[in-house]
């Protein structure tokens, strides 16, 4: 008998088709979720988390987008977990917002800082299609998401240094989308000192796109330092083009993009929890410790 006709796995595969659609929403959140009480009445559920994706024309984004997803359903199974992207992938966010139907949720960035799209973009579309609904602080700066950092850049080959001149010789260029916004500069250096205090070697902040330095200008400041062991921390949700543009430019190793990470889980699970327990008069983006 084959590990496929196992009847164990069987029985599994069956449970799993069976479990699915109970654990699972689609796109339009079934807002009215709702749990049994014992008198038969029905009492509402947790509010709906939905995670809010930028999107990208490669299609492993939103592969990784569902793979997110699925682990924060597996880690905090009663909560229903939706997904609406700012662009180029659906649902779109607005249709995510749409098939709530006035019930509560908490929106939750995969995003890395504070800048337009958390700060104007994901406000404005829950004020016009889902009232009920709260803003989570983004992902980024937090002792999580270096967690996150640490180990995708373990499993791109990263060893700590042990000795004094194997420090002196070592950075990191923490690479990050970049944006306009001073805010999103502020908080991509603030996890960059937190790398830097975790890992015991400089981190330059670099950006590919809209924000200086870039990853380049950040590699050549480290080597005129005398750092000659350079790594690349990948400080993306998932690939794209981004991505993929600072990956190239490495030396050495470059970590893969953040992913569903379970340290990544956990933190967009205390987003959702930090929402709910923070006072809808105080904004989102401030509540970002």
């Amino acid at each position: 008998m084959t590990a496929s006709n196992h009847p164990r796995d069987e029985s599994r595969a069956r449970l799993d088709s069976t479990a699915h659609p109970m654990r699972s929403i689609s796109s339009h959140l079934a807002g009215r979720l709702g749990r049994s009480a014992l008198d038969g009445s029905r009492r509402p559920g947790p509010p709906a988390l939905v995670l809010v994706a930028h999107g990208s024309r490669d299609p492993r984004a939103l592969r990784t987008a569902h793979a997110i997803m699925e682990r924060v359903r597996r880690l905090r199974p009663a909560v229903p977990v939706g997904l609406g992207h700012i662009e180029l992938n659906e649902p779109l966010l607005p249709d995510t917002l749409a098939g709530l139907d006035g019930a509560p949720a908490v929106l939750v960035p995969l995003l890395l800082t504070r800048g337009h799209h958390v700060k104007r973009d994901i406000p404005e579309a829950v004020a016009a299609a889902a009232p009920h609904a709260r803003v989570a602080a983004p992902l980024g700066p937090h002792p999580l998401l270096v967690d996150t950092l640490c180990a995708r850049l373990v499993q791109a080959g990263w060893r700590t240094p042990t000795t004094e001149a194997a420090r002196r010789g070592s950075g990191i260029v923490l690479a990050a989308a970049g944006s306009r916004d001073p805010d999103s500069a502020a908080d991509t250096r603030r996890t960059a000192s937190l790398l830097a205090d975790r890992l015991g070697v400089p981190v330059v902040p670099a950006y590919a796109s809209a924000a200086a330095p870039t990853v380049p200008a950040a590699l050549r400041a480290l080597a005129d330092r005398g750092r000659r062991r350079i790594a690349v921390a990948a400080c993306f949700t998932a690939p794209g083009r981004f991505a993929t543009q600072c990956a190239e430019q490495a030396p050495w190793i470059a970590s893969a993009p953040l992913g569903a990470h379970y340290a990544l889980a956990h933190l967009i699970l205390h987003r959702y929890d930090q929402a709910l327990a923070t006072p809808t008069t105080t904004t989102p983006e401030l509540a970002s410790a």
